[in-house]
């Protein structure tokens, strides 16, 4: 049986297609290592969200995770977008500056997204919430 996930390097399926829109080198470089070296996923790093977004629903993607702080739009006006776009596609929004986050509870429905986290975000965390929000492949 084929695995729903292309290989990566090494010859291993991946665990996962993830979308990560972080226009900060540092962090896009540190989640990059995270989750490709550490969690065998197959990251997409993309700094500019227009372009994220087009490419969120040319491509398919089991997550997405993306920046709050972002160019040209917020984190939670790119999740808006993006619901509208691939509803299902799960997003998980980081964020250095976890007291300027506006409440999300009081957010429209389709800017929640599926997890918030705070950096610099410990590894074992990043990991742990991507597997937990990829759906299995049925």
């Amino acid at each position: 049986m084929d695995s729903p996930h292309p290989p990566v390097p090494g010859g291993s399926p991946s665990r996962g297609r993830l979308l990560l829109v972080e226009d900060d080198p540092e962090s896009a470089m540190f989640c990059t290592y995270v989750l490709q070296k550490r969690g065998g996923f197959d990251v997409t790093h993309i700094a500019d969200p227009t372009v994220a977004l087009t490419l969120a629903v040319t491509r398919p993607w089991d997550l997405v995770i993306a920046d709050l702080d972002l160019p040209l739009m917020t984190g939670l006006e790119f999740v808006a977008a993006l619901r509208r776009m691939a509803p299902r596609l799960p997003v998980v929004l980081v964020t250095a500056y976890p007291y300027e986050v506006p409440p999300l509870a009081g957010s429209e429905p389709d800017c929640q997204p599926d997890a918030l986290l705070t950096k610099p975000v410990p590894a074992r965390l990043l990991l742990s919430t991507a597997v937990a929000l990829i759906r299995p492949a049925v």
